[in-house]
C-alpha cells in the first residue's frame, strides 16, 4: 500500500474580476472545425481558455469570431500590422486583458444553480508579468513565418 499526501487546493479557482496580464501557454486549431482554443495563465497560475468558433454551422467563416481573434492576435503579438499568423508564434506572449463575471442560470441544473463566465475585454499588448524581466523576440521572431498547414488569416480585412 502507498501513502499519497493530497494536495491543499480546493480544486478549481475561479479568476478574480479585475486586469489580469496572461501569458498564452498553448494553442490547439481544429481545421476541420473551425475551433480554436487559446490556453492562458496568470501569474499566480489561474488558468483560462479563450474558445474562438471560426467557423459557422454551415462551414462558412465566422466574421465575428474572427475579428474578435485578429484582434486578440495583434495584441499579444504587439503588432498590428500582421495580416496572417502562424499560432505558434502566440505562445510565450503576454496580454493583459480586463476580467468580469457573466452568472448565467445553469442549463439542466436545479432551480437557481447558477454558472460564471469568464470575459475578457479591454485587450492591451504586455510585455510579461508585473515584476518580471522578459526576453523581447528577436525582430525575425515577430513576424510571423508562413507554414501551409496552418490557418491563415488576412486580419486587416477581417476588422476592416
Amino acid at each position: 500500500m502507498a501513502l499519497i499526501t493530497l494536495s491543499a487546493s480546493s480544486g478549481f479557482t475561479l479568476i478574480p474580476e479585475g486586469t489580469h496580464i496572461f501569458k498564452v501557454t498553448g494553442v490547439t486549431y481544429k481545421k476541420l472545425y473551425g475551433k480554436m482554443e487559446v490556453y492562458l495563465e496568470t501569474k499566480e497560475g489561474l488558468k483560462h481558455t479563450e474558445r474562438y468558433s471560426l467557423m459557422d454551422k454551415n462551414g462558412q467563416d465566422n466574421q465575428g469570431a474572427l475579428n474578435a481573434f485578429s484582434y486578440f492576435a495583434k495584441c499579444a503579438l504587439n503588432n498590428f500590422d500582421a495580416t496572417d499568423i502562424d499560432t505558434d508564434d502566440l505562445i510565450g506572449r503576454y496580454i493583459e486583458c480586463e476580467v468580469t463575471h457573466d452568472v448565467q442560470p445553469k442549463q439542466n441544473g436545479k432551480p437557481g444553480e447558477t454558472i460564471t463566465f469568464i470575459r475578457l475585454g479591454n485587450k492591451a499588448p504586455a510585455s510579461g508579468f508585473e515584476g518580471e524581466e522578459t526576453e523581447e523576440p528577436a525582430a525575425e521572431d515577430t513576424a510571423p513565418a508562413p507554414a501551409e498547414d496552418k490557418p491563415k488569416y488576412d486580419i486587416d480585412s477581417l476588422l476592416g
